[in-house]
């Protein structure tokens, strides 16, 4: 065995051994400078790709619109009929839109009743603005209601769109039947519109007087004056100052009675009883 070789194989033993740490310290620098520049990497695809679609989407699929020109002050349109409004509308650069219709209680037919936008709001140039029209009012023919009882025509009323008010009145018809309307039947008025209903309270009444004591063609006299009617008359067989007066009658005095309501007499005779 070499003593030479042997001192060699020695040294280069302790090289090694000495090289170990650091070489492996700087594979470990080594490697975290490559995941430095990976991330980084990574990083600056990631700003490229965001940056990249922002422009696409900005400048492609939604791109900025360009900047408005001049806009205009909408003007009040309403009130006016539809020639007012297209004139204003263009002198102020604007352009007259849908129109729309509807009835209105109060506004005359043709009248602009509302507008969108409203006034005062701006548009871009030749822009539309819509406009509502007034129809007028609803317009209904009075129903005929003559002769029906209150309830009757209040609902035949109401059901037409009418509001009803009453009044009462004597008359000859039957307690609850209506005399008369205002408007007449058949007029044509706007609606909503109120309605005059007279209702009869029927015939007046009158207090059934007393004729006991008077002579038959008084007692006739007095009744017709007040409106009844005298449907029978018999004669009775009495003695004195009974003879030739009424001793009977029905109905009995101060009985309130309608007017043509029917009253029996008796006078009396001497001699009996004559048919």
């Amino acid at each position: 065995m070499k003593l030479g070789g042997s001192l060699a194989r020695r040294r280069r033993s302790r090289r090694d051994k000495s090289r170990g740490p650091i070489a492996e310290a700087s594979n470990g620098r080594r490697g975290q400078r490559g995941y430095s520049r990976l991330w980084f990497s990574v990083l600056m695809l990631a700003l490229v790709g965001w940056f990249g679609g922002y422009l696409i989407t900005t400048q492609f699929i939604f791109p900025t619109p360009p900047p408005p020109g001049d806009l205009f002050e909408v003007p009040d349109i309403r009130g006016g009929g539809l020639a007012t409004a297209r004139e204003r509308l263009m002198g102020a650069g604007l352009i007259l839109g849908e129109i729309d219709s509807l009835l209105h209680p109060s506004v005359p037919e043709a009248l602009i009743i509302g507008q969108s936008p409203l006034p005062g709001q701006v548009l871009r140039p030749e822009s539309q603005v819509r406009v509502t029209v007034s129809l007028g009012p609803q317009l209904r023919s009075v129903p005929d209601v003559l002769g029906l009882t209150e309830d009757r025509a209040q609902v035949v009323l109401a059901s037409s769109g009418f509001l009803v008010s009453k009044d009462t009145v004597e008359a000859d018809l039957p307690r609850g039947n209506v005399l008369e309307v205002f408007p007449p039947p058949d007029t044509v008025i706007p609606l909503p519109a109120e309605i005059l209903m007279i209702v009869s309270t029927g015939p007046a009444l009158v207090a059934m007087p007393l004729v006991l004591g008077l002579d038959r063609e008084e007692a006739l006299i007095l009744l017709d004056s007040l409106g009844l009617m005298v449907s029978e008359i018999e004669e009775v067989f009495r003695f004195g100052r009974d003879q030739g007066v009424v001793v009977e009658q029905e109905p009995a005095s101060e009985m309130e009675l309608e007017r043509g309501t029917e009253v029996r007499l008796k006078v009396g005779m001497s001699g009996g009883v004559v048919e």
